[in-house]
């Protein structure tokens, strides 16, 4: 399992911090959310704070585009330091160009889908995938209760990958916390997202190693 704290959940005034608190946790990417309030009713991190925080850390930084048109915006975010990219299957129209734009712009290419969308739809395009990123929550919001049907759509999703005979990883991003994160990893999830769960925490670094410790775990 590699953990991806999301920025999204961190002291929005210190956001170098919180880089410093996801190295100091052994974190393996930072998850930085894109909101347009058209996609999603909400706002979030634009192309500067993504540039910004490329400069401040040696960690990977995973962006998620929970907007509308994601093409119009794509190169800048590559141009700001995205090392892997994922554009949302009900937002894109053309979704073989644009996987194919993301990685020429030397990022890895994925696909998020929402709670509703089966994972079914994904069977043509998973060769050119990188990684699925599968909503465990609606989008738009952090600190939401992780929805259990996830857990079979991550089976699901393994199978297919397994019939078809890719390599593809899959992440899962909403509401995992300590009590259900080894339920997510057993599941077949390979990317953890957690945000609300490590800084809003008392120790965020000493919640990162409680959550690996508890993914591994047989008896958690």
């Amino acid at each position: 399992m590699r953990l991806a704290p999301s920025m999204l959940a961190a002291d929005l005034a210190d956001l170098k911090g919180a880089l410093a608190l996801c190295e100091a946790g052994g974190a393996d990417l930072v998850h930085f959310d894109v909101m347009d309030g058209h996609f999603v009713p909400n706002l979030s991190f634009g192309i500067p704070v993504l540039a910004a925080l490329h400069r401040n850390t040696r960690l990977p930084l995973d962006v998620h585009l929970m907007v509308e048109e994601p093409d119009r915006l794509l190169g800048e975010y590559l141009s700001a330091g995205a090392a892997r990219v994922a554009v949302h299957w009900e937002a894109v129209a053309h979704l073989d160009r644009l996987l194919a734009r993301i990685r020429e712009g030397g990022a890895l290419a994925g696909v998020a889908v929402n709670p509703s969308t089966p994972v079914e739809l994904l069977v043509d395009v998973l060769p050119r995938l990188d990684y699925v990123l599968l909503m465990s929550v609606n989008p738009g919001f952090g600190g939401q209760t992780f929805l259990s049907g996830a857990l079979d759509k991550a089976r699901r999703l393994k199978a297919l990958i397994e019939r078809l005979g890719v390599r593809v990883e899959i992440a899962m991003d909403g509401g995992i916390e300590r009590d259900n994160i080894r339920q997510v990893v057993t599941a077949g999830v390979d990317v953890c997202v957690v945000g609300s769960a490590i800084f809003k925490a008392p120790d965020p670094v000493a919640t990162m190693s409680e959550l690996r410790t508890r993914a591994r775990s047989e008896t958690v």
